[in-house]
């Protein structure tokens, strides 16, 4: 049995921290927060428990689904029909099957049977490694033309990324577009999951199983330091004490490593370092009346500074409208600095055009939640930039939601790492039969 301290109490890292107690090791995770999920945590929002950013569960899940079973709480998903639109340009179009790409009106035949097939071959596709060094904007237009790149795409890209619009790996996009494609009830029908609850449901869970086999949680504990000696970690620091441990598992944000671990070779550090990774303001917003009936709505309009609106009330059943607008964006943005009632003050602007029938005071609710490095930036290439997850300092390994690569931030990558990193408290080799092992 080792002694292991977890870093970071978000999805993964509870994960991680389940399954170390499950093989029989001692457990102590620290969180800065004050509740544990990270990402996935609730908060009650004018009497409604909701997660801080919006979650929901596709059918190629299959990770998040073992663990509900695992915890007992598999019989808590619920599936529902989703959709999603397009407002572009002041209109209104339906959007993710074949009846409406056809019914399209901004783009011609050919280049809709060009999209079509691109679409649909990429959720059969299984094989990434041809997309890993091509840039997605070049993906996008070598399938489908310039046009459908610039109507579909462009302004969605330089809203969610700015100055690395044009360098966005294709195998992260495609890994997008093949877990919606593939989440569906038929032909012409989305179907996407949410957990009976929310994603608290599953922390919670998960929380009361590492305190059932012996685990221990200290929220609001922030590790200042893994310390190591001679090339092995020996624990962690907190501001109150210094604290062995045999081997540490952290999953905190890349930006925090250097810092975090100073006894890391510059090299690593230098890698680390290297990982861009931008911001998001999420602004939610409880409504009396329902904006649209999608599930998603991308927007390209250029009075409207947002790539889309995530309407929560279409996939989690709800009394009022609750909708998700997130503002994506480098920390060095202006507007990263803009205080909330700013942003409340433009959403519902924006929302307002989007539905003419929305007045002010339809508006029962607001809030709007910051983290500084929310998405990673992957650049074609991506994966050979990602260091080890086993670092050269022995029983420490490192990990957030970049080396999901070519997936996207998700609980289930998050519940798969956590699965992998603490069977590699014991086979350290398990990361040599991995990309993340062999960089």
């Amino acid at each position: 049995m080792a002694k292991i301290a977890v870093v970071g109490a978000g999805a993964m890292g509870l994960a991680a921290a389940y399954h170390a107690l499950a093989a029989g090791h001692e457990v102590t995770v620290f969180e800065a927060d004050s509740q544990a999920g990270g990402m996935a945590a609730h908060f009650d929002f004018d009497g409604l428990s909701i997660e801080r950013f919006y979650h929901f569960v596709c059918k190629a899940d299959q990770p998040t689904f073992d663990l509900m079973e695992e915890l007992g709480i598999g019989d808590r998903m619920v599936w529902r029909g989703t959709s999603m639109g397009y407002y572009i340009d002041g209109e209104h179009h339906d959007w993710g099957d074949p009846v409406a790409l056809l019914k399209f009106p901004r783009l011609d035949l050919i280049s809709k049977i060009r999209y079509g097939l691109q679409m649909f071959l990429s959720t059969k596709r299984s094989d990434w490694s041809k997309l890993e060094n091509l840039n997605a904007r070049d993906w996008f237009v070598g399938w489908a033309g310039e046009k459908a790149y610039d109507v579909l795409w462009k302004r969605l890209f330089e809203l969610k990324f700015f100055e690395y619009a044009d360098n966005i790996s294709a195998a992260w996009i495609w890994t997008r577009v093949k877990r919606i494609g593939t989440s569906r009830r038929s032909l012409l029908q989305e179907e996407l999951g949410y957990i009976d609850g929310g994603s608290q449901t599953l922390v919670d869970a998960l929380v009361a199983a590492i305190g059932t086999k012996g685990g221990e949680i200290r929220l609001a504990t922030p590790v200042t330091e893994i310390t190591a000696e001679d090339g092995k970690v020996t624990g962690v620091r907190t501001a109150s004490e210094t604290i062995a441990f045999d081997q540490v598992i952290a999953t905190v944000p890349t930006p925090f490593v250097s810092k975090m671990v100073p006894s890391l070779p510059e090299a690593s550090k230098a890698q680390y370092d290297a990982i861009n990774n931008i911001g998001v303001v999420c602004v939610l917003l409880k409504l009396k009346k329902p904006v649209t009936p999608h599930f998603w709505l991308n927007i390209s309009d250029a009075r409207i500074d947002i790539p889309g609106i995530v309407e929560f009330s279409n996939l989690r059943r709800l009394d009022d409208t609750v909708v998700y607008i997130p503002y994506y964006m480098p920390q060095s943005h202006p507007k990263f600095a803009w205080d909330d009632d700013a942003f409340i003050e433009e959403t519902m602007r924006y929302v307002r055009m989007l539905n003419a029938d929305i007045a002010e005071h339809d508006l029962l609710a607001s809030r709007v939640g910051r983290l500084t490095y929310a998405q990673p930036v992957c650049e074609p290439g991506f994966l050979a930039k990602l260091p080890p997850v086993q670092t050269p300092i022995s029983g420490l390994q490192i990990a957030d939601t970049c080396f999901y690569y070519p997936e996207d931030r998700g609980i289930s990558e998050s519940v798969r790492y956590g699965r992998i990193m603490a069977s590699a408290i014991d086979n350290p080799d398990i990361w040599r039969q991995t990309s993340r092992g062999a960089n």
